[in-house]
C-alpha cells in the first residue's frame, strides 16, 4: 500500500482564552495522496482554516500526529519546521501577503532567496518562468497596488512554487475575488497541479471552487462530516 503523503491521525486544536477553552478541531483523521486536489469545504467556524495552519506546519495541534511524507512533524524544533516549510510546502493566503514595496518579480523570488540554497541568478530566472506560468509575465515589474486582486492571488501562487515544493495550500484562494477572477485562479491552480505533479491542498467555502478538486473533505464543527470525503 502506497504511504499517505499527509497523514493526519486523530488531531485536536483548543485554543484557550483566559479560563475558556475554545475547541477548534475535534479528532480530525485524514490522508491525502501525492498528486491529489482536495478541496476542504466547510462553512465559517467550521476549523477548515485552522486545519490547513496545522496541515502547512504554521501551527501545532494540541493534540494528535501529522505526518509528512512519513516524516513525523508535530513536534519538530521550530527552525527545523521553518526550513520545511520554505523548502517543501508553499502557502497562498487569502489576503494575497504580497510586500507592497516589491515588484511582482521580487515578491515571487522573495522566499528563494531566503532560503539561500540557489544562486540569485538562478531564482530569478525562475520567479520569470513561473510568473509566465500563471500568465503575468508582463506584469513581472508592476508593484502589488498596480495589479487586480486576481493577478495578486496569481502572483501569490508563482511564490509558493518558488522552491519547488511538494505541497501548496491554499486558504480561501477566491474569497476576496469575483467570479472571473476567482475561476481564473482555480484554474490556475489545477493546471499547476496536473502539468507539475504538485499536491494542492484548499480550503473554501464555496462549491464552485470545490469542483475544481479531485476530491472534497467537509467540516462541521471542527470535524469530518460522516461521508464527508468525495
Amino acid at each position: 500500500m502506497t504511504r499517505p503523503l499527509i497523514d493526519v491521525d486523530n488531531i485536536s486544536k483548543i485554543y484557550r482564552l483566559g479560563a475558556v477553552s475554545v475547541p477548534a478541531l475535534d479528532q480530525v483523521t485524514l490522508k491525502i495522496s501525492a498528486g491529489e486536489m482536495v478541496c476542504i469545504m466547510g462553512k465559517s467556524g467550521s476549523g477548515k482554516s485552522t486545519l490547513l495552519r496545522q496541515l502547512s506546519l504554521i501551527d501545532r495541534p494540541s493534540t494528535g500526529r501529522i505526518e509528512l511524507d512519513g516524516q513525523e512533524v508535530t513536534h519538530l524544533a521550530e527552525r527545523h519546521r521553518t526550513l520545511l516549510r520554505l523548502s517543501r510546502l508553499g502557502y497562498v493566503f487569502q489576503e494575497y501577503a504580497l510586500i507592497p514595496e516589491l515588484t511582482a518579480w521580487e515578491n515571487v523570488y522573495l522566499p528563494a532567496m531566503m532560503l539561500g540554497e540557489v544562486a540569485p541568478t538562478r531564482y530569478r530566472e525562475r520567479a520569470r518562468e513561473l510568473l509566465d506560468e500563471v500568465g503575468l509575465g508582463q506584469r513581472a515589474r508592476h508593484r502589488p497596488r498596480e495589479l487586480s486582486g486576481g493577478e495578486q492571488q496569481r502572483v501569490a501562487i508563482a511564490r509558493a512554487l518558488i522552491n519547488g515544493p511538494t505541497i501548496v495550500f491554499a486558504d480561501e484562494p477566491t474569497a476576496n475575488l469575483d467570479s472571473i477572477a476567482g475561476a481564473t485562479v482555480m484554474q490556475t491552480l489545477t493546471r499547476l497541479n496536473r502539468e507539475l505533479g504538485v499536491t494542492v491542498v484548499f480550503v473554501s467555502h464555496d462549491p464552485d471552487d470545490g469542483a475544481f478538486a479531485s476530491r472534497m473533505v467537509q467540516l462541521s464543527d471542527g470535524r469530518l462530516s460522516k461521508g464527508g470525503e468525495s
